[in-house]
This record gives structure tokens, C-alpha cells and sequence, in this order.
């Protein structure tokens, strides 16, 4: 990429181009504001205009029309409130309406009605260093934000997954010192949340991916003690049930998990027990197991993963072991299961 970065975001565009805003990298020393657009059919990164506020710790999510919605994050002033809209067309940014609250390290899920729910996180506004209960709605037909239902605890660095009937898992994460595993649903129709079956075992900073049968799997995270966790499960929206799966090969933290056409799973990166991880591994549905994959080109955490239309997964950025920023990106290209 043009700049090294790493907590920023990675939306792939209709056409086909992959959009990576913002991030951190330590030798700037401040939020980035640089936004920059990754182009398939030559393989390279090309600058787009920067945002109107850098951030990192925010969420970019792809609207229906086709621009990219980034809210909050945090700016060198602070955690912010503040959204911005991206117009591919035009490769501008416009300011969208403020939040409620700020909130950095949070969630943000595209409805089936094409609003957003954005869900917890940290604020400045809190005290204590408690996590955030408070949920919000986006609504692209006004543009205007709408307070919702609160969760039942607060939470950040959890997950939150569309379910095939439209309602929104959210699990696990950190609320002020503790580590959940609890999970929530909510349900848009009513816009409340109804308590989940809480998961096997406690987890933050942890992925959870939609698989083609509709169960969701989670996977790794870290403990209270921040320890990696190599164990995974998967919720059944049909029973309301968490089944243990087997374990991941390597426990890690912060990697990314990317569900590939064929239906497996690729885990990359993220720390582990022993550092910064270039390692890689599939998970396999069918006969719920994990294999080795090839390795990353380079050990990376707090990176992005996108899966292109070519069923390829680009892998973006993220820190190195010394919390240094990473410019480098490299392309995962699938085997057959067989």
C-alpha cells in the first residue's frame, strides 16, 4: 500500500476495487486520514481523497447504493462521533449525521431493511473504562441516527453477526475488566435485544463468521488475562445452542477469518502464545476440522482480509511485532478442499 497502517478497514466496492481507510501506524504518531484503492485487474494501489477525519478503531460498512458508511473511531481529540460517507463515483467524502455517542472498537451490521446497527464499544463519554450498552440505527433514506433498544451488557472488542432471519448476533467481548461470553439478539422488527445461550468459554478481540448452513463459528480470542485462546465453537439459530468444535492448531488474537465460496473458513495471522503470527489455517465444516494453510508472506495482527470476487482473499496491512505499522498486502489463493 502507499502507507503503512494497521486498525483501519477494508470495504470491497461493487466494482470490484477494495477501499482501506484510515488505521494507525506508529511512526506517524497520529490517526491517518489517507484513504487509498486497491485495483484487482493491475494489482495495484492507487491514493483516493483522505477522510475528512482520521480515525482508526472505526467501521466502514457497504451501503446499498454502493457508497461506504465510516463511523466513529478514535482522532487524535479523542473517540469520536462523527460518520462520513464515500461516493465511489466520485471518489468524495461527506460528512453524515454525528452519532449519539462516541464509540471506538465497536460494531456495525448492514439490516436487511439497508439501515445499520451500530452496538457498544468504548466512549469518552464513559467513565471508569466501562464498555458501552448503548445501540444506534442508521438510516440512509435521512440520514440520520436513532437511538435503540439498549444491550444487556455492555461490551467492546466482541462480534456481531447478521443471522440468515435477520436477526444480529453479538458475543463475547470486554465489559470494564471482565471478559464475556455471553451473547445477545437482536431483533429488528421490535428493535430490542433478547439474551442469547452464552457461549462455551469467555473471549474478546475473537471472529465469528457466518457459515453456509447458517450456524455461526467463532474462533481464538483472548481470555481476561489476554492469554490466546485456540478453542472455537459454533451457535445453531435454529436450537439457540453453542457446540465446542475442535481447536484451532494455534490459539491467536486479533487475525481475521474469511469465509471462502467452497465454504471453508480461512483463519490468518493475529498474535499468539509465542508472538506475532504468519500462520494460517482452514476450517472445514464438513468434517469439522482445522488444517494448516500456506503461510502468510508475513506475521501480522490488527490486519483486514477481504474475499475478492476472483475468490481470492487479499490480506492488508496490520502491525508487526514492535507495533509498527505494515505497508505490505498479499493475495491467499484457495485449493480445492480435495
Amino acid at each position: 500500500m502507499d502507507g503503512a497502517r494497521y486498525a483501519h478497514t477494508a470495504t470491497l466496492l461493487r466494482d470490484g476495487t477494495v477501499l482501506v481507510v484510515g488505521g494507525w501506524d506508529r511512526y506517524e504518531g497520529l490517526p491517518l486520514a489517507s484513504a487509498e484503492l486497491y485495483d484487482p485487474s493491475g494489482g495495484t494501489w492507487t491514493a483516493t481523497r483522505n477522510v475528512i477525519e482520521a480515525r482508526y478503531a472505526h467501521t466502514a460498512t457497504l451501503l446499498r447504493d454502493g457508497t461506504v458508511l465510516v463511523a466513529g473511531g478514535v482522532s487524535s481529540s479523542g473517540d469520536l462521533t462523527s460518520t462520513e460517507l464515500y461516493d465511489p463515483s466520485t471518489g468524495s467524502w461527506t460528512a453524515a449525521g454525528d452519532m449519539h455517542g462516541a464509540r471506538r472498537g465497536h460494531t456495525a451490521t448492514l439490516l436487511r431493511d439497508g439501515k445499520v446497527l451500530v452496538a457498544g464499544g468504548y466512549g469518552s463519554d464513559v467513565v471508569d473504562a466501562s464498555a458501552l450498552v448503548s445501540a444506534e440505527l442508521y438510516d440512509p433514506g435521512t440520514g440520520s441516527w436513532t437511538v435503540t433498544e439498549h444491550m444487556d451488557e455492555g461490551r467492546s472488542g466482541h462480534t456481531a453477526t447478521l443471522l440468515p432471519d435477520g436477526a444480529v448476533l453479538v458475543a463475547g467481548g470486554n465489559s470494564s475488566l471482565d471478559t464475556l461470553a455471553s451473547a445477545e439478539l437482536y431483533d429488528p422488527s421490535s428493535r430490542s435485544w433478547t439474551a442469547a445461550v452464552s457461549m462455551l468459554e469467555a473471549r474478546s478481540s475473537h471472529t465469528a463468521t457466518l457459515l453456509s448452513d447458517g450456524k455461526v463459528l467463532v474462533a481464538g480470542g483472548a481470555t481476561v488475562n489476554y492469554d490466546a485462546l485456540a478453542s472455537a465453537e459454533v451457535y445453531d439459530p435454529s436450537s439457540g445452542i453453542w457446540t465446542a468444535i475442535g481447536d484451532l492448531i494455534e490459539g491467536r488474537i486479533n487475525h481475521t477469518a474469511t469465509s471462502l465460496p467452497d465454504g471453508r473458513v480461512l483463519v490468518a495471522g493475529g498474535v499468539g502464545r509465542t508472538g506475532l503470527l504468519a500462520s494460517a489455517e482452514l476450517y472445514d465444516p464438513g468434517s469439522g476440522s482445522w488444517t494448516a494453510a500456506d503461510k502468510l508472506d508475513a506475521g501480522r495482527a490488527e490486519h483486514t482480509a477481504t474475499l475478492m470476487p476472483d475468490s481470492t482473499v487479499l490480506v492488508a496491512g496490520g502491525r508487526s511485532s514492535a507495533f509498527d505499522g505494515l505497508a505490505s498486502a498479499e493475495l491467499y489463493e484457495p485449493r480445492s478442499a480435495t
